[in-house]
Order: C-alpha cells, then structure tokens, then sequence
C-alpha cells in the first residue's frame, strides 16, 4: 500500500495528506512485456533563458528515497537532498539538453523531442517503455510511450526524473548567473522573475535568452532583436 507525506498548508492544518508516488504504472508495463522502464520529464520549457533540459531516469530495486514527490513541491535544499539519494538508487539516469540557440532555431515542439531523445539514447540498457509526464507525446516512435497526466506526482519513476533534472538545470542556471549577473537565474532560473524583467528592460538579453521568444515585444529597446523562426519549408510566417 503506498505510503503517504503530509502537505504543509499554514492556511489549513488539517489538509489532506499527499499521495506518494507508486511503481502501479511501471507494474503495469512491466506486466505488458516491458522489461526495462524509463520515467520522462522536463525542466526549463517556460523559462525566458537557458536551455530546456529533459531527464529519463530508470527505477533501481527495492523501495526508493523517502519523500518522493512532484519536485515543485519540495523546497530547493530537499530537492537537493532526494537528488543525492536519488542518483545512486535508480539503476540508470541520463540528461538531454536543448539550448536557446536550438529552441529558436526549430521551435519548442521539435526542441522537445530532441532533447527527450538525446536522454533515453543516452541510456543503457534501451528501455522498452517510456512514461512521460503530461498529455502531449512529444517523443514518438520508435519508443513505446506512455503518457501520464501528473506523473511527477503519481509515478515513482517519473518523480525520480524531475527532481534530477530540475536540481541539475538550476545547478547549471546558478553557474550562468556568474556570468550574467544580475539577471537572478540563481534564484528564478531563467523565469520571468521582476529581477530578471528588470535587468532585460535595462540592459538587454544575454546570449542565454531565447530570441524568438514573445516577451522582446514587451521591451522597447530590444525588440528589434527578436528572432522569426521560418515556419516548416523555410517560409517566415507573417501572422
């Protein structure tokens, strides 16, 4: 029976516990055939800067960290402290990464599946089945994909691969932060936090920010930096 963790709500003491995840979709994958399952999910999608990062993470034996959960819900230090106890637990994990300069070249859509390729590529051995957090499978064949709705939240390998990848983007994001100051990536990782709009209104985008992006609309001084991305066949959309 899956093991809970109380939700902290200073608004309402008596709120329901968090359901912890489970390996009942992992199981039931394994009982179609598949003998080596990979939990999928994405960090950085909606970030201004910084690249996209995706984490495919394959479950080890035995139970995982305590507290696993939807890594949004954990404070930055408890993420860290699941990801250390994390990576030697799962039997395999690997990264793939889309930068700004790919996300404006071949839009979020195609970023996405590269960078989610790149990751399960990367891992040894192939596994049979995917679970990949959301609706939308932006993947494809040849992997055999299941998509989960909230799947950070209810499926062990899931969460196991979200908090690994937002601790290792932030990570990254704080090493860009030295070399881009002011900008608050340290704090907001390349979000639109008001420090960050701030520091884009005065002193522009950096090499990190995502130039085909709406928000250089917003900014007078910079627009004119915004990049068309040219729509499938080389045509630049005019709409």
């Amino acid at each position: 029976m899956p093991t809970t963790t109380p939700q902290k709500n200073s608004s309402s003491p008596q709120s329901e516990p968090i359901p912890a995840p489970t390996f009942e979709v992992e199981d039931e994958l394994r009982a179609s055939g598949a003998r080596v399952v990979a939990g999928v999910d994405e960090v950085g999608r909606g970030a201004w800067a910084g690249p996209l990062l995706v984490c495919a993470a394959v479950p080890g034996e035995g139970q995982p960290p305590a507290g696993l959960t939807d890594s949004k819900r954990l404070t930055p230090k408890r993420r860290r402290e699941l990801a250390a106890q994390i990576e030697p637990w799962v039997a395999d994990h690997a990264f793939g990464w889309s930068e700004a300069t790919e996300i404006d070249e071949v839009g979020m859509t195609e970023a996405l599946h590269r960078a989610a390729r790149r990751a399960l590529e990367a891992l040894e051995p192939r596994p049979d089945a995917v679970i990949l957090d959301g609706r939308h499978d932006f993947i494809g064949r040849p992997w055999r994909v299941r998509t989960q709705v909230k799947g950070d939240l209810t499926c062990v390998s899931v969460a196991a691969a979200a908090i690994l990848a937002k601790v290792r983007r932030d990570a990254l994001m704080a090493e860009l932060a030295e070399e881009h100051p002011g900008y608050g990536f340290e704090r907001a990782a390349g979000y639109p936090s008001p420090v960050h709009r701030a520091n884009l209104a005065e002193h522009g985008p950096t090499p990190q920010h995502r130039m085909s992006w709406s928000y250089l609309d917003d900014l007078p001084r910079w627009s004119h930096l915004r990049r068309v991305r040219a729509a499938p066949g080389g045509q630049i959309p005019l709409l």
